[in-house]
């Protein structure tokens, strides 16, 4: 019994330390110390960048975004006051930012709604799930980029990112049968466009 106590002491400690050494990192940007945003940069740019290739479907615009977020980080640092992680406080940032982009896109081109077609969805309908199958990461990369914005946005905001359909519905301002809508057709999809690239 003691032994997990000082282990969840540890634990709580380690936490502790991380989260002071966040809030230094970010005083030191505020102060415009030279290095510190870099620093900030090399710690977190790899996950939002991967965020945003599926998100967005492109690497080229993945990038473009990925220097808005961190504009907008820099910008908004002094209203960072510590109530979730800075990693968690990013992540939000950014997918705010690519979600606005990916709205802004898709009502000037009006992709935001468009479903896939239903005959070819419904021919790709058997099968295993998708999350039962080993995949290659790569091939789900180029599968999600095949896809319409609405049905990736949908479907990595729900089965990558973990959000409840109520949540996608307000993020993506669409209603929540719609969510669902574009999720499943989404995971057909995606299935039959793996299933191709493994033949």
């Amino acid at each position: 019994m003691a032994t997990s106590k000082v282990t969840a002491h540890s634990s709580a400690g380690a936490a502790a330390s991380g989260r002071s050494a966040e809030f230094d990192l970010v005083d030191r940007c505020r102060k415009g110390e030279l290095g510190a945003f870099e620093e900030l940069y090399r710690a977190h740019a790899g996950r939002l960048f991967s965020l945003a290739v599926r998100m967005l479907g492109n690497p080229a615009d993945a990038e473009d975004q990925l220097q808005e977020i961190f504009l907008s980080a820099h910008r908004k640092l002094e209203s960072f006051r510590g109530e979730s992680a800075l990693g968690t406080w990013l992540y939000r940032l950014a997918m705010n930012q690519i979600l606005d982009h990916v709205r802004s896109r898709a009502a000037r081109t009006g992709q935001l709604t468009d479903g896939l077609d239903d005959a070819t969805v419904l021919a790709d309908a058997g099968g295993h799930r998708l999350a039962d199958r080993a995949i290659d990461r790569i091939d789900l990369e180029r599968a999600l980029a095949e896809l319409p914005e609405g049905c990736r946005a949908a479907f990595v905001l729900h089965d990558v990112e973990g959000l409840e359909h109520r949540e996608v519905s307000e993020m993506l301002g669409i209603a929540e049968g719609t969510s669902k809508s574009q999720v499943h057709k989404a995971r057909l999809r995606l299935r039959g466009l793996l299933r191709r690239s493994s033949a």
